[in-house]
């Protein structure tokens, strides 16, 4: 899902650095609200199983979540609402589509604690159409992040651009996407911070995303991190409100 993806950017500016050449596996859930402007609410609730590598100034990721939709047939997630005229509510639940990044490390000043991250992206239709679950199609994502550290806060923002796979039955277009926001270090194991995410709209007639979200992370001890997040809802496009819990461990 979008939001997860986003929220990876934020665990990057609130978190440490992963260990060199450590494996990290972890899980997320993920729980929104929202009529996506059709006056019907949809709920969609997402289980994601992660894993991540980290290799010199290359970082792997993959998510792969089990997801329950609740709400109208038109609402897909990570898409928003497709069709103008509203269908019958359904309920259905099953494994959603693989995410797979590659974010390489391409400038990092030590002087001024700033850097540059180049991160592609692949999302693989293994969520089942059929159930509305996912589009059925390959999409990619093209990005952009800089941040840079003063003292206890970093500051951090990003573009990005989403070539999404359509078909007859669902025409997606191409949508350019943007975040920024900031982190602040409370102590040597919490972080908190507050981060604006935005798309383009992605298919005609529909509307943009836009969402609001804070966020707190900690470091439990030299394994265990940790992340909470809510965010509010600012355009058609994105759920009402949400609000998500992820845990990771290196191996």
């Amino acid at each position: 899902m979008r939001i997860a993806m986003a929220c990876a950017g934020m665990l990057l500016a609130a978190c440490a650095h992963a260990q060199q050449g450590a494996v990290s596996v972890g899980a997320g859930l993920h729980y929104s609200s929202g009529d996506y402007g059709a006056g019907s609410t949809t709920k969609i609730t997402s289980l994601a199983a992660t894993a991540s590598y980290q290799k010199e100034r290359w970082d792997y990721k993959a998510s792969l979540p089990f997801l329950e939709v609740e709400g109208p047939g038109e609402v897909i997630p990570g898409v928003g609402r497709t069709r103008g005229q509203a269908s019958a509510t359904r309920k259905e639940s099953g494994l959603g589509d693989l995410v797979l990044s590659a974010t390489y490390a391409a400038l990092y000043d030590h002087a001024r604690a700033a850097g540059v991250d180049l991160t592609g992206k692949l999302k693989l239709p293994t969520a089942d159409e059929s159930d509305g679950l996912g589009t059925g199609e390959l999409d990619a994502v093209l990005a952009v992040d800089l941040y840079r550290t003063f003292d206890r806060t970093t500051g951090f923002g990003g573009i990005s651009y989403h070539i999404l796979g359509d078909s007859p039955s669902l025409p997606l277009e191409n949508a350019w996407g943007l975040n920024f926001g900031a982190s602040y270090k409370v102590n040597e194991r919490d972080s908190a911070g507050a981060m604006f995410d935005a798309r383009q709209r992605v298919i005609a007639g529909g509307a943009p995303q836009r969402e609001l979200l804070g966020f707190f992370a900690r470091q439990f001890d030299r394994v265990w991190k940790g992340q909470a997040y809510a965010l509010i809802g600012l355009a058609d496009g994105s759920p009402d409100w949400g609000f998500g819990l992820s845990f990771a461990r290196p191996l």
